[in-house]
């Protein structure tokens, strides 16, 4: 699996972004997805999360604002990013986990939120 995100950059505070995240095979079959975040000096960190069933779990941080979803037919993961804040400033990653549960990481995108 080879996956590509794309959809990161600069916006202000409360403003919108929407990440994508390319797969080179079907996600269809793999077990779960989701993004991860690592802001400069701080640990790697779990945003969001999607099973194949459709499962969705979300970090506290971002309950309410963050929305992830997966379009089968496109291979593609999304995460709609909502009001974002300056805290929401990172890269972010994508992951696929199979159902032997190998983890492929993306290359990661940046997301800045400026005050």
């Amino acid at each position: 699996v080879h996956l590509v995100e794309s959809g990161g950059g600069l916006v202000q505070a409360g403003g919108s972004l929407k990440l994508s995240c390319a797969s080179s095979v079907s996600i269809s079959g793999i077990y779960a997805m989701g993004w991860y975040r690592q802001a400069p000096g701080k640990q790697r960190e779990l945003v969001a999360g999607i099973t194949r069933g459709g499962s969705t779990n979300y970090a506290d941080s971002v309950l309410g604002r963050f929305t992830i979803s997966r379009d089968n037919a496109k291979n593609t993961l999304y995460l709609q990013m909502n009001s974002l804040k300056p805290e929401d400033t990172a890269v972010y990653y994508c992951v696929a986990d199979s159902i032997f549960r190998v983890r492929t990481w993306g290359q990661g995108t940046q997301v800045t939120v400026s005050s």
